[in-house]
C-alpha cells in the first residue's frame, strides 16, 4: 500500500518533500523526491502496522527488539533524581515502541493526545496506547495539571514537539526557517526542575528499534520564565534537528509546519489531519 501511495502526486507528498529539502539543506530532483517519498510512506506504514499490533506483542519480544544506542545512563540518572523527566520527541520512527519498552523497564510514560474529529478513532488510539503501558491525557486545559503532577511525583512525561499542534507555540529557528514549536517541554521542566532530554526511537535495523537520547539540557533559570522557555525551546529545536537528520525518511510529519508552507494557518488553527494524533 505504501508503494502505491508514494507514486501518487498529492499535497501530502509535496509537503513531505518541502520538509525533506529543509532537512537536507538542498533541493532534490523529481526522481530523488519519488525515492524519498516511497521510503517515507513505507516507514509510515510500518509505524501504523506495528502500532496496531504492539499491545498484543509478547513483552519479551518488545525487550528483545529494543536497543538504546546512547544516553541511557543519563536517562536513568535523571529519573533517579526524583524530580521527574521530560522527554521531547519528534515524529520519528516508533515512539510508542519506546514507550512500551520503558513501561516494561519500570518507567511508564504519560503523554498527550490531540483530540480528533472522530471520537471512535480517538478512543481506539487511546486504548491502544494504554495497552502499551502509556498514560494518555487529552490535549486541553486539563492536560497541564496532570503533567505537572506526574513530574512532581518523579514520573516520566513524553511529548512529541516538532509540530505546534495547538497553536501559540514559541517562535524558533528550525531547519533554517522561523516557525513555532510547542513550549510544553521547556515550561514543564522549568516549573518543576525536571530533567529535560530530547530523544527518538528509530525503526531498524530490521525488525528491531533503536533509541537515541541526547544529553540532558541545562534547565537552570537564567532570566524570566518567558525568556527561559524561548531559550530552551530553541535548544530543543536544535537537538530535534540532529535526530531527524539521522533518518529523514522516518520523519512522519506530512502536515504544513512552517508559515511558508501552503495550508500552514489552517493546520495550526486545529484543523490538522488524524495522522498527527499524538502531540
Amino acid at each position: 500500500m505504501s508503494s502505491v501511495l508514494a507514486r501518487l502526486p498529492s499535497e501530502t507528498s509535496a509537503t513531505y518533500v518541502r520538509h525533506l529539502e529543509r532537512v537536507l539543506g538542498r533541493p532534490v530532483s523529481t526522481s530523488e523526491a519519488r525515492a524519498w517519498v516511497r521510503r517515507a510512506y513505507r516507514s509510515y506504514a510500518r509505524y501504523w502496522f506495528e502500532g496496531a499490533r504492539l499491545p498484543f506483542v509478547d513483552p519479551k519480544v518488545i525487550e528483545a527488539r529494543m536497543t538504546v544506542s546512547e544516553g541511557w545512563e543519563a536517562f536513568v540518572a535523571g529519573m533517579a533524581a526524583g524530580k521527574g523527566l521530560v522527554l521531547a520527541l519528534p515524529h520519528v520512527g516508533s515512539w510508542e515502541w519506546g514507550g512500551a519498552w520503558l513501561a516494561l523497564k519500570g518507567y511508564p510514560m504519560t503523554s498527550v493526545a490531540e483530540p480528533l474529529s472522530s471520537t471512535e478513532l480517538y478512543d481506539w488510539m487511546v486504548r491502544q496506547r494504554q495497552g502499551m503501558g502509556l498514560e494518555i491525557v487529552k490535549l486541553g486545559n486539563d492536560a497541564g495539571p496532570v503533567l505537572l503532577k506526574t513530574l512532581r511525583g518523579g514520573g516520566l512525561v513524553g511529548l512529541l514537539c516538532d509540530r505546534d499542534v495547538a497553536g501559540g507555540g514559541v517562535e524558533v529557528e528550525f531547519f533554517g526557517e522561523r516557525t513555532r514549536l510547542p513550549a510544553g517541554p521547556a515550561t514543564l521542566a522549568l516549573r518543576t526542575g525536571a530533567t529535560l532530554m530530547v530523544g527518538a526511537v528509530y525503526s531498524g535495523p530490521g525488525k528491531n528499534h533503536t533509541a537515541a537520547l541526547l544529553p540532558p539540557i541545562d534547565v537552570t533559570r537564567q532570566a524570566g520564565l518567558r525568556a527561559d522557555v524561548a531559550r530552551l525551546t530553541q535548544t530543543v529545536a536544535q537537538q530535534l534537528e540532529e535526530l531527524i537528520r539521522r533518518a529523514p525518511e522516518q520523519w512522519h510529519l506530512f502536515q504544513p509546519n512552517w508559515p511558508s508552507d501552503p495550508g500552514w494557518e489552517e493546520s495550526v488553527m486545529g484543523r490538522a489531519t488524524p495522522s498527527s494524533a499524538a502531540l
